[in-house]
């Protein structure tokens, strides 16, 4: 089992540098399934968005498009190639169904600072819960993930929430990968090569 992640901002070019590996694998022989969290149905412009992924795919992908936020590894054979695109929508994913879960209406109706301490273990728990999976995969995966908190603090708490746990998230996976790049305007910082530690500058 091998683990590679690649992380980085909006268009970055993340998830084309992760199709090309895992094109390189396929020739292997090696299944490729493609597991997505965005709801299409709910947001014209992220349908459109899933849409030209599909199309860009080698037609031999498989397209997993997840129905909740952990049932969805259970449908991923061993000897797959599992690709996750992206962490920043499955976690989005983990957030709505908490949040309906326990206060029954919807995440983009709740009050800037309407993030219960109870929500907030309930999403940290089930991230924890996926990431776990991820890493007790005996298959081959790869998981694209977002680079956040480089711009303003977020307003809500929800989004506060969002972007510390995927930042932590992102740490973790990072420290497990056996290969981990920084995509930079289509360009790939090999995180494998620098340094966890900061070095006392020399006189």
């Amino acid at each position: 089992m091998a683990l590679v992640v690649f992380t980085g901002g909006a268009r970055s070019g993340k998830s084309a540098a992760a199709q090309h590996l895992a094109e390189r694998r396929a020739l292997d022989g090696l299944k490729v399934v493609v597991a997505v969290f965005g709801r299409g149905e709910d947001d014209s412009e992220f349908a459109r968005r899933l849409a030209r992924h599909r199309a860009d795919r080698p037609a031999s992908f498989a397209t997993l498009e997840a129905a909740d936020s952990l049932g969805w590894l259970a449908q991923v054979e061993t000897d797959d190639l599992l690709v996750v695109d992206c962490m920043g929508t499955l976690l989005g994913r983990v957030l709505e169904e908490v949040w309906a879960k326990m206060s029954r209406t919807q995440l983009r109706d709740a009050a800037a600072e309407e993030i219960s301490s109870d929500s907030e273990s309930s999403v940290a728990e089930r991230l924890n819960e996926i990431v776990e999976g991820l890493l007790a995969r005996r298959g081959d995966t790869i998981v694209v993930t977002n680079e956040v908190g480089d711009g303003v603090v977020p307003t809500h708490a929800s989004g506060r929430l969002f972007r510390d746990l995927l930042g932590r998230c992102n740490r973790r996976l990072v420290d497990a990968a056996d290969a981990a790049y920084l995509v930079v305007a289509g360009r790939l910082v090999e995180l494998d090569t620098l340094r966890r530690d900061a070095v006392w500058p020399e006189d």
